[in-house]
């Protein structure tokens, strides 16, 4: 209150007032007849100037440009001069009736005047002789208002109708008729008829505001003279009595039960009120144009100046910026640089201060057509005349793009006290509405009844097995609303002292046990957007069911203070996400969020420059992130996700784009499913599409008649337009397919591990059927390329036979070979499933961690191998299952020594029984085998001992041994191969294959049976039977193995000799019976 000054300025009863130009002073009026000049620097102690020539009550004062005018119940109109109480004339007599309101255009050259007479009056000042009738109420006329830079008039009669007049041409015309809108009172002396009806324009001149039958503060665009937005808070009740715009067009002040509120016009939100003269009724309101001052008047006859209105925390009402005014394009003048813009800009602003140096008042001189305002409505178009003429100079006009505010997918305007505040389709077919209005989908229904003092707001579902529907009082304001698969979140504005929050309440308790608040604790901090996300539930959720692990989701809150948020359903604050952009609009799905915002400025030539990003909820990883496909000079009207859960939107331009490959980091695509500019049901109609959801061969919709931009209400129907891929070639069949293609793309994706699904194989089987109709189709235009090309996409290999039938038909000998090679090749090649699968496991594998290319040395600094110039030995080879090979011992002779003699084992077991070797034996003088290439068998042998004891079957020194089966040193320098034969040993030594017909049988020899030239597996020779030779068993030859000696292996080239550690007991198997390698030997022998 210590800024609030009052003055008892004339008697009880109606009064008026305004301002002066250029804000300093101010007039007033009352019952007393006495109009009353105020001097705004001066305080309450003042004496103001009065003007006494009125005989009746002052029921209207208006100010011009160098006058001032004030009109009576005694029908004139008086002028008197700027800031004088001199009387100049009469500019109009009412012939007897009382003058109810006046208004001075914005040159200061025309006033309007109203009258209990059913006609307007329009004089001009400077010839009161020149005057325009307008005829078209049908009873008195309460308030008069001109538009601030073109020649229309607007006025509001005592029938309820608001008329627009253009008065640009000689005859005046009527430009609209809004009937219904403001209160329809006949009766002058009711109170109710001194309330303010006129429609006050913004300074943009976009649209005006007008206190409607209903109590409440609506705006109507001047596009299409529909009602837009409405401003509507708890603590404004009752009717308005009084409403003003700031000279920047940033504020509305308005007065209602002896209260005055201020309301910030981008934010629509109240941000200040001040307590009146309690029990009398504000009739006038009027901002100051030089300071931060609004002032009024009321029926108690007090003058009250509310000093500093606006707090410094907001924007100044007096100075006036392109982001006030909501600007949406500037004059480019031509022949001019940008200092020379500057430069103007400040003579201009020079120009059109008073005399004192003040600015004037607005909506008067200093709007002019050089420039254009735009507010809410037409700042994101260009406009369409780009070069006009005035003045007889040609001015070109730049578009400067404004920047899409932050919205909630689905929610509308306030109208009527009612709103959208989501109205969106989930997966499950999930739609929001908020703000008295009644919605049905397939899973529930949020109604909210908005009470003044709080909201009412309702839920219910369809499927009451599965979900409890609910209701709760609101207390908070809460502007924002989304339904989720596991809860569902509001979120109200910061008001006052109290702080913006979060109420999220999951299904299944709706006791307060469940839900949580979330508080954003910054003063000023707002939540722009909310989501909700979560797996489909499994079961009902109407009680909490211990068997469902999966939670109650994630929750994501956008703030104004560029961040994410992310919280658990159970109210846990997980993380905080710089965005690095402007937020803009947000959806969740089970495992992400995907986020609209913008990474920098819009551009010069209408692009929003908006982002996307998708991040998961369980490691915050950004999964995608890219552009949006939104065309020049348009906007993004919609986001929301498909019934399979891919990320969808929809623009101003008509447009429907689905994110394909949205699963594979880096890989999706935006694939354009629709435009709905080329619909049928389209052609010849004026009508628009507001989104609801997209199945997968449905859009969902509500249908906008004409210029309407939301849905309002009753609401409409719900309709569902099916979908077609934009393409420029009239082929139905082809864009049949391809669009199943997209949907089974994305199906598959979906999938883990799977190979596929049943829904998948039906649909591939009729894609199948759908291809084998254009492969026909190709065969019949002998069009062979597209044929193979089609079979190509074919699923199933019985889909070949079916493509190899139709080339037959069609005679196409050709096609049908190459078909059958496709057939071949995909049969002969990796199942395409398991395939699909393979790829997407690649594609979802993490990249492996970096490795060092550079290792360091024992001294710290990096050492670098010289492949080139490495002469160290290869690393040896681990093989599986075996231990390292020892170095075997070699010995420099020709030949082996003597073997001893096979001796069987004591327990009657052979070698073989316990280690399968594959053993290469070759033919002995006595009938049995000699081990040879046992270097290229895979054995491991033990570690030698550190001593070994001599070997007491050793060849003597002295003593001469011939080996019979050596090769003669005149066979012409031939080399004998070696083989696993012994018998191809001994034909590869021949000289000729063909000398001999018939192999010659060799003699006997009659050496001594002691000399054993044979060797065991190990090259030691058995202990010698000294007393009675043991009769040769055919194939078997058995010798023991002393504790530690040398195993020796004969060879006709290499004797090797092998330590053993341990006493074995050795079999070999014979293969070859004793006589026949008896007489092998003999034949050798002879040769």
């Amino acid at each position: 209150m210590a800024n609030l000054v009052t003055n008892q300025a004339h008697e009880s009863g109606t009064t008026c007032m305004t301002f002066s130009r250029d804000g300093t002073h101010a007039y007033t009026g009352g019952q007393d007849c006495i109009v009353r000049i105020w001097k705004m620097s001066e305080g309450v102690e003042q004496e103001p100037m009065t003007a006494s020539e009125a005989d009746q009550s002052i029921t209207a004062v208006a100010a011009s440009v160098d006058s001032w005018l004030s009109g009576s119940e005694d029908s004139a109109v008086r002028q008197y001069f700027k800031h004088k109480s001199e009387l100049t004339g009469h500019v109009w007599d009412a012939n007897g009736v009382a003058i109810r309101s006046l208004a001075v255009d914005s040159e200061g050259k025309r006033v309007g005047i109203a009258s209990e007479n059913f006609d307007v009056r329009v004089v001009y000042l400077e010839d009161i002789k020149i005057v325009k009738q307008l005829k078209g109420h049908i009873g008195s006329v309460r308030k008069v208002t001109w538009h601030p830079n073109t020649p229309l008039l607007t006025t509001s009669g005592a029938d309820g109708k608001i008329i627009v007049w253009n008065l640009s041409n000689e005859e005046p015309q009527i430009e609209t008729t809004i009937d219904g809108l403001i209160p329809a009172i006949a009766d002058p002396m009711s109170p109710d008829y001194a309330h303010d009806c006129s429609a006050v324009w913004h300074i943009s001149g976009q649209h005006f505001y007008a206190a409607s039958r209903t109590h409440e503060i609506v705006t109507v665009s001047r596009s299409d003279w529909f009602r837009s937005t409405s401003f509507s808070d708890k603590d404004l009740s009752g009717p308005i009595t009084a409403l003003a715009v700031s000279v920047n067009g940033e504020y509305l002040a308005c007065a209602s039960r002896s209260k005055v509120h201020v309301w910030s016009i981008q934010s629509r939100r109240l941000i200040a009120s001040q307590p009146a003269t309690p029990g009398a009724t504000i009739t006038h309101l009027a901002f100051s144009p030089k300071d931060n001052l609004l002032a009024w008047t009321d029926t108690e006859g007090g003058f009250s100046r509310w000093h500093k209105p606006i707090s410094e925390t907001y924007p100044d009402p007096v100075r006036r910026s392109i982001a006030t005014t909501a600007a949406a394009t500037v004059t480019a003048r031509p022949k001019s640089n940008l200092f020379d813009d500057i430069a103007e800009t400040a003579s201009s602003s020079t120009r059109l201060q008073g005399d004192d140096g003040a600015d004037p008042e607005p909506g008067y001189g200093d709007v002019d057509d050089d420039w254009i305002i735009d507010d809410l409505g037409g700042g994101l178009q260009d406009n369409p005349e780009s070069i006009r003429k005035t003045d007889g100079l040609v001015k070109e006009m730049v578009s400067i793009t404004k920047a899409q505010p932050p919205f909630q997918p689905g929610s509308t305007p306030l109208e009527n006290r009612k709103r959208y505040l989501g109205l969106s389709y989930f997966p499950r077919g999930l739609i929001i509405e908020l703000r008295l209005c009644s919605a049905y989908n397939m899973l529930g229904v949020i109604e909210v009844t908005d009470q003044d003092t709080h909201q009412i707001i309702n839920v219910e579902f369809f499927d009451r097995s599965a979900r409890k529907s609910y209701h709760f009082n609101d207390n908070f304001k809460y502007d924002l609303g989304y339904l989720g698969e596991r809860g569902a979140a509001f979120a109200c504005p910061p008001e006052n002292e109290h702080p913006a929050q979060l109420l999220y309440k999951p299904y299944g308790t709706w006791t307060n046990q469940g839900e949580w608040t979330y508080v954003l604790k910054r003063p000023g901090t707002s939540v722009l957007g909310i989501a909700a996300g979560g797996t489909r539930p499994s079961g009902s959720l109407r009680h909490s069911d211990d068997l469902d692990l999966q939670g109650w989701g994630n929750v994501v809150v956008a703030t104004s203070e560029g961040d994410l948020t992310f919280l658990t359903g159970t109210g846990r604050e997980r993380r905080i996400l710089g965005l690095g952009g402007d937020f803009v609009s947000m959806v969740a799905g089970p495992e992400w969020v995907f986020v609209v915002h913008r990474t920098g400025a819009t551009t010069i030539d209408g692009s929003q420059n908006l982002s996307y990003s998708i991040i998961n909820f369980e490691d915050f990883s950004v999964k995608q992130r890219d552009a949006l496909p939104l065309p020049k000079g348009h906007t993004l009207k919609w986001i929301g996700l498909t019934d399979q859960g891919a990320p969808a939107m929809y623009d101003s331009a008509g447009y429907i784009h689905i994110l394909t490959k949205f699963r594979i980091p880096h890989h999706a695509s935006w694939a354009r499913v629709m435009d709905t500019n080329l619909l049928e049901r389209r052609q010849g109609k004026d009508e628009s599409y507001w989104p609801v959801g997209i199945t997968e061969s449905n859009f969902m919709c509500l249908i906008l008649k004409g210029r309407q931009e939301h849905p309002g209400f009753p609401r409409p129907l719900i309709q569902e337009l099916p979908l077609r891929m934009p393409f420029r070639l009239n082929e139905p069949k082809e864009e049949l397919v391809e669009r199943e293609s997209l949907l089974v793309q994305i199906a598959l994706d979906s999938l883990d591990e799977e190979l596929t699904t049943d829904d998948i194989l039906k649909r591939e089987h009729a894609m199948d059927r759908e291809f084998i109709i254009l492969i026909q189709a190709a065969c019949k235009a002998d069009n062979v390329p597209r044929a193979i090309e089609l079979t190509k996409l074919l699923h199933n290999i019985s889909s070949f036979d079916s493509a190899m039938k139709i080339s037959d038909f069609y005679h196409l000998v050709g096609l049908r070979e190459k078909i059958a090679i496709l057939k071949a090749d995909r049969e002969e090649n990796e199942d395409r499933l398991v395939a699909a699968r393979d790829k997407r496991r690649r594609w979802l594998k993490p990249d492996p961690p970096l490795r060092e290319l550079l290792p360091t040395n024992d001294s710290g600094t990096n050492s670098r191998t010289n492949l080139l110039g490495d002469v160290r030995p290869p690393p040896t080879i681990e093989r599986p299952r075996l231990t390292r090979v020892t170095t075997p011992v070699v010995e420099t002779t020709r030949y082996s020594s003597v073997a001893p003699l096979l001796v069987p084992s004591i327990d009657g077991s052979s070698f073989t029984d316990d280690v399968d070797i594959p053993v290469s034996v070759c033919s002995s003088a006595d009938g049995k085998r000699k081990r040879t290439e046992v270097e290229d068998s895979e054995y491991s042998f033990p570690t030698p001992p550190s001593k070994q004891k001599v070997n007491p079957f050793a060849r003597k020194p002295g003593q001469e041994m011939r080996n019979p089966f050596a090769r003669k040193a005149d066979v012409n320098g031939k080399t004998i191969q070696k083989s696993e034969s012994f018998f191809d040993k001994v034909g590869a030594g021949e000289p000729e294959a063909g000398m001999h017909s018939k192999r010659p049988f060799a003699k006997v020899s009659t050496k001594d049976k002691s000399l054993v030239r044979q060797t065991t597996l190990f090259g030691m020779g058995p202990s010698i039977q000294k007393e009675k030779k043991p009769k040769p068993k055919k194939g078997v030859a058995v010798a023991p193995v002393n504790e530690t000696q040398s195993l020796q292996i004969a060879d006709r080239d290499v004797m090797m000799t092998y330590p053993i550690q341990k006493t074995q007991d050795l079999t070999l198997v014979e293969t070859q019976p004793a006589e026949e390698s008896l007489g092998s030997e003999t034949q050798l022998l002879d040769e």
